[in-house]
């Protein structure tokens, strides 16, 4: 052998030997279970017309294969386990059909149709349940409602109360459940109300998420980089470390007990139309609380990314009443952090406006109408609408129960915007007000052909002059115009509209839709 033949060799058997060694002490992948995501278990309803990603875990490197439809899609897990796959934008079919995932088992998931998918989220407004057997969560006419809940193509996934430290992949479901009476009355009210007005409208299977907690704050349910995003973020953080100091062990130990008496006092106050002598107890502040800033959005929101989906439902903001100032730029940024985590540009967000609740037309309690206002500057956003309700509540009830109007009210909005179904979905909303005699002139869009109120008289209005000092007033419906004064007001600079928690609201649209609160001033 010649002496360069020998050189060359040499390395080149010394580098087979270390590779060798290496490998022998390099572990094979760890087996991980292998597991389709609970979004897409038996019943599942999948979003038509756009990609459709599909995914779950299996022992790193394995091949999996993925058949819906007459597709055959492959995919191969990742060191972490994860594999996904993104099924071809599918038409809406209700026929039912089995999604198949083959792997080292083989997992079927049978009767899943192809629809329209709605993520249900906030608090316990939207928890709300058509009747859970108890007092506190039941619609008007629940009984009725539950006989008549035929519709097979109507599908609920409710994700199981869970807090998270970090983001999570995963998340316990209830499983999808198809709209029948001896289902439906652990369907969220609001969910099932507005999916049923759409089925009507579209004729397609609609499937709602329900992934909501009740009693918590706006933060819980935002990503730590979105709270970071806004200026609030040390106060809220600061407010929560005070929160925790405010929990010794001995608090926390009696807090099932304080629970336990609130919740059988409102049981009796629901049964009897009146008012919970009780404040409603939150829950302790510590590591596993719902109430902790970013807990929810990685506990129960970060495991659903990216499903597919035609838009968001939110019902939340009563437990930032007190926080106005904060909670516009948090409900924006937490629609915007939520539109790009899940990947599908503007996903239309649709929300719904605090009802009626608490003190009448005091006007020393505004904290109510002010969260309002702060809801109402979110659709500055695009693709956002809200569904007033500030005329449907119940004001010794914070959980209002004609929940099918609002469903309505909800759907009405999906409906001209996304499915081109009319009528008009706004009501009545302020556009400008300008001195005229005595009074003001107030002129709104979206108020038809003419504005209405009953007998004609509309309430919840009032009127200050250059001091600032709010008296009540009456008005002159003139066709889609209000002439508003005051007798106490001989030159009027501001008008208000329903300005109160609990007021008295009964303007509307020709076409029977509630005008939306306002303030011409910003004082």
């Amino acid at each position: 052998m010649s002496i360069l033949r020998r050189y060359w060799i040499l390395p080149l058997v010394a580098a087979l030997a270390a590779t060798t060694a290496l490998a022998a002490r390099t572990p094979p992948p760890q087996p991980v279970a292998f597991t389709l995501a609970p979004l897409f278990a038996d019943h599942a309803v999948l979003q038509r017309d756009r990609p459709v990603p599909v995914w779950g875990t299996a022992t790193p490197g394995d091949k999996v294969t993925v058949s819906f439809h007459g597709q055959k899609l492959k995919a191969v897990a990742g060191p972490d386990g994860r594999w996904m796959v993104h099924l071809k934008p599918l038409g809406a079919s209700a026929e039912p059909a089995d999604l198949v995932v083959s792997g080292r088992t083989v997992i079927v998931s049978h009767d899943v149709v192809v629809g329209e998918v709605w993520l249900c989220s906030g608090q316990s407004n939207m928890e709300f349940k058509v009747d859970d057997g108890g007092t506190t969560y039941r619609v008007k006419n629940s009984k009725a409602e539950i006989a008549g809940a035929q519709f097979p193509l109507i599908r609920q996934l409710e994700v199981v109360r869970t807090v998270g430290a970090a983001p999570a992949t995963s998340v316990e479901t209830k499983g999808w459940i198809p709209a029948t009476p001896g289902t439906v009355g652990h369907f969220t009210a609001v969910g099932y109300f507005f999916a049923r007005d759409i089925y009507h409208a579209v004729g397609v299977p609609v499937g709602i998420i329900l992934s909501a907690w009740g009693g918590t704050p706006v933060e819980a349910w935002m990503s730590d980089a979105a709270r970071a995003s806004t200026p609030y973020s040390a106060a809220i953080d600061e407010r929560w470390q005070k929160e925790i100091a405010a929990w010794p062990p001995e608090r926390v130990a009696k807090y099932g007990e304080t629970y336990a008496a609130w919740q059988k006092a409102n049981d009796e106050a629901v049964t009897h139309h009146t008012k919970n002598p009780l404040p409603w107890p939150s829950p302790p502040a510590t590591a596993s609380s719902p109430n902790r800033p970013g807990t929810l959005y990685n506990g129960m929101i970060s495991p659903l990314l990216p499903v597919a989906m035609r838009g968001i439902l939110w019902y939340q903001g009563e437990s930032n009443t007190g926080r106005a100032s904060e909670y516009a730029a948090l409900f924006g940024s937490m629609i915007t952090s939520w539109r790009a985590a899940f990947g599908q540009g503007d996903l239309p967000f649709y929300f719904v406006q605090l009802a009626n609740f608490g003190e009448g037309a005091n006007f020393a309690h505004r904290d109510w109408a002010q969260l309002r206002d702060a809801q109402t500057e979110t659709l500055t956003l695009p693709a956002t609408g809200m569904a007033v309700t500030v005329d449907i509540g119940e004001a010794d009830n914070i959980h209002p129960r004609n929940k099918q109007e609002l469903g309505r009210r909800l759907a009405l909005i999906a409906r001209a915007n996304l499915y081109h179904v009319p009528p008009d979905w706004q009501g009545p909303t302020f556009a400008s007000a300008v001195p005229e005699g005595a009074a003001l002139r107030v002129r709104f869009t979206h108020a038809g052909n003419e504005l209405t109120a009953p007998n004609d008289a509309v309430a919840g209005l009032e009127v200050a002059g250059a001091d600032q000092v709010f008296h009540p007033a009456t008005a002159r419906i003139e066709t889609d115009t209000l002439l508003v004064s005051s007798p106490d007001v001989s030159s009027p600079v501001a008008v208000r509209y329903a300005w109160t928690n609990a007021p008295t609201a009964n303007l509307y649209s020709d076409d029977g839709l509630p005008a939306v609160p306002f303030r011409s001033d910003n004082w």
